[in-house]
């Protein structure tokens, strides 16, 4: 079945090829032309036909031993320049959509004769003084015809048009002895499928196969080349895996793409809706009289609070204490110039350092002092930690009073709602199908791994 849908699909597209190529195929295989052209309702044009006729008599009459003397000769050389005039004049190639083809033969003849009106190039052409100019004359003349002329005027063709509207078509002759093939086994594969499948009804039973439908419309037969690449495959004369895994992939890409955006643009509307009703604030304010569900028994602000105060006073205090040193030295230096004593002192000879190594020496213990005491309240001082949570819970108390003051908690929420609108317009806009692409090869190769 498969091969047999391969070469329908073949015939199909030969035929829809048919008459873009029929110029060829009857220059090269006249006898397909002969077979197929009534397949596609195509019958000899009149005028150009009678034309070609008209011709085929002169060379008749030529032959005799009388040759252009013989009477019948003008007759039929007048009758050829009318006929000539008359194809000009009404184009009878426009029909089969074939103009191009008689301004081919205008420019031919008048290359020909050397005249740039193509009436009077045929006029001259098909006329006795032309032919007549010496005795092999008109046998070169018959033969550019033969060569030049005569084939383009025979690509010609009449194509009948139905009460459609649309040219006649017969193919479906040919194609209705592949049709019933194929409906047959559809609804042979229907009945099993509906059978075999507890639950599922005729129609689910047609869409189980739903790409073999293609093989029965006898419209929009190139859409077959669906069936016959998936039958090829099932029947392993074609692999299309790498398709499937580029396609699946694809499609995986824009879908996620496009629900990751869905999602957070959702979540980040939510949120700014939230702090617009004035979510924020009650949940500031009711903090402790509403219910509260705890999963670990661990009070995860104090916690975070905690390490990074350790964080702070291990790692980052240390770093920046000459910062620090530099700033309280400043700070006692503005002091100290203030005092008349001090800057008497700085004038008295021999003296003048001291009061710079005093202050250096001051600024270093009250340091040191200060880490020490910080340090010493988060290791084994338990009232210095004891302190330390006080400030903490005192600090977070004195927060939120004063962050439920209406002016304060207006600029607050103003202020989430323009950082959560940035976040939009600079983050979730670009999530692009590269980032996923890159999560979806992380995923293949995880898969590889696996597998091995």
């Amino acid at each position: 079945m498969a091969l047999l849908a391969l070469a329908n699909l073949g015939l199909v597209a030969f035929d829809l090829s048919y008459v873009p190529l029929r110029d060829f195929y009857l220059r090269e295989f006249r006898s397909l032309t002969q077979v197929y052209d009534p397949i596609k309702a195509i019958e000899p044009h009149r005028e150009t036909q009678r034309y070609l006729e008209t011709v085929e008599n002169l060379k008749v009459e030529l032959q005799k031993p009388t040759g252009l003397q013989s009477p019948r000769v003008e007759t039929l050389l007048q009758e050829l320049r009318d006929r000539s005039v008359e194809m000009i004049e009404t184009n009878p190639f426009q029909e089969a959509n074939k103009t191009g083809t008689l301004e081919k033969i205008k420019n031919r003849m008048r290359r020909r004769i050397g005249n740039d009106s193509a009436k009077q190039s045929f006029i001259t052409f098909w006329s006795l003084p032309y032919l007549s100019q010496n005795w092999e004359k008109w046998e070169k003349e018959i033969a550019f015809y033969n060569q030049e002329i005569q084939p383009l005027i025979a690509t010609n063709y009449f194509r009948q048009i139905g009460e459609t509207g649309y040219f006649d078509d017969h193919f479906w002759l040919i194609d209705i002895w592949f049709i019933i093939p194929f409906a047959i086994e559809f609804l042979a594969r229907t009945y099993y499928i509906h059978r075999t499948r507890i639950g599922l009804t005729w129609i689910e039973a047609m869409l189980w196969r739903w790409y073999d439908i293609f093989m029965l419309l006898p419209f929009w037969r190139l859409l077959r080349i669906i069936t016959v690449a998936l039958r090829l495959h099932q029947a392993k004369l074609l692999n299309l895996e790498p398709v499937r895994l580029q396609v699946n992939r694809g499609l995986a890409a824009n879908f996620a793409e496009e629900l990751a955006e869905v999602i957070v643009i959702r979540v980040i509307n939510q949120t700014q809706s939230s702090i617009r009703r004035g979510e924020l604030r009650r949940l500031i304010a009711n903090k402790e009289a509403r219910p509260y569900i705890d999963i670990n028994n661990v009070n995860e602000v104090e916690a975070i609070a905690n390490l990074l105060m350790k964080i702070t006073v291990y790692q980052v205090l240390p770093k920046i204490q000459p910062d620090l040193e530099a700033i309280l030295k400043h700070n006692i230096d503005k002091i100290l110039q203030s005092s008349p004593a001090y800057r008497g002192l700085q004038q008295v000879p021999g003296l003048g350092t001291i009061p710079a190594q005093i202050t250096e020496n001051l600024v270093r213990e009250i340091s040191q002092a200060a880490y020490q005491t910080l340090t010493s309240s988060l290791e084994d001082d338990p009232v210095g930690a004891e302190l330390s949570r006080q400030l903490m819970e005192h600090f977070t108390q004195a927060l939120g009073s004063e962050v439920q003051r209406q002016q304060t908690i207006q600029k607050i929420q103003s202020l989430l709602i323009d950082m959560l609108e940035e976040i939009k317009l600079n983050y979730v806009q670009n999530l692009s199908e590269g980032d996923l692409e890159q999560v979806l090869e992380e995923k293949r190769a995880i898969s590889q791994i696996v597998k091995r």
